[in-house]
């Protein structure tokens, strides 16, 4: 007699080691989702630090640019304050120069006034009068202009009827400056109006309305002449 095949439909034999295992896999799984729990929640907290470590570095970041640049601000005030104290003190150099400078410009005037300003003289005479004008000096003060006692220095007084206010009448020493700064005055003689020579012109005028009214009432008024 022949053994016949088993079939397809019969049931596999399992080992028994097999199916003891299975517990175990599970138990395994469980812990791998407990330790993936765990993880997770050490990498929350090495964030929060991570960020609060950021927070630090960026407020030490926010001072130290600050810093910088009330650093840099102070550095340009200080740069300009230097620049305007070393203008300041060339400004008081030349001005003290040219001051030492006024008595002989006053004499090359003189000589020119008096026709002596010829030869080698003439030429030296106005070097140093164009170097005096680069250096930025001028002169100031022409007969006729109104009395300034900001800038006129008055010398000579006298009353004259050509004038209607404070004139200056005679430059007796033309006056300098450089830039907005006085150097000196000009020296000069000045001239007032007459002493109640506008008190005259008003009782003319006074004079010459009485008069008219007058011939008004006479005449029987300006309508009735």
């Amino acid at each position: 007699m022949t053994e016949e095949p088993k079939g397809f439909d019969s049931e596999p034999d399992v080992p028994s080691e097999a199916s003891d295992k299975q517990p175990d896999a599970a138990k395994d799984a469980g812990a791998a989702e407990e330790a993936a729990a765990g993880s997770g929640g050490g990498d929350a907290k090495e964030l929060t630090a991570l960020r609060a470590q950021l927070d630090q570095v960026r407020t030490a970041l926010n001072e130290r640019t600050a810093d910088l640049q009330r650093l840099q601000a102070e550095y340009q005030n200080y740069r300009r304050r230097v620049e305007r104290d070393r203008i300041a003190v060339k400004e008081i150099a030349v001005a003290n120069l040219l001051t030492e400078l006024l008595p002989v410009l006053d004499d090359i005037g003189r000589a020119r006034e008096h026709g002596e300003l010829v030869g080698g003289f003439k030429s030296v005479a106005e070097s140093l009068e164009t170097v005096a004008a680069k250096l930025g000096l001028q002169q100031f003060g022409k007969e006729g202009e109104p009395f300034d006692p900001l800038v006129h220095e008055a010398l000579m007084h006298s009353y004259s009827p050509d004038v209607t206010q404070t004139t200056c009448v005679q430059i007796l020493q033309p006056g300098y400056r450089l830039g907005e700064r006085n150097l000196r005055p000009a020296r000069v003689a000045v001239a007032e109006p007459q002493p109640g020579a506008g008190k005259g012109d008003e009782a003319a005028e006074d004079q010459d309305t009485a008069v008219d009214a007058a011939d008004d009432e006479e005449t029987g008024g300006p309508d009735q002449g």
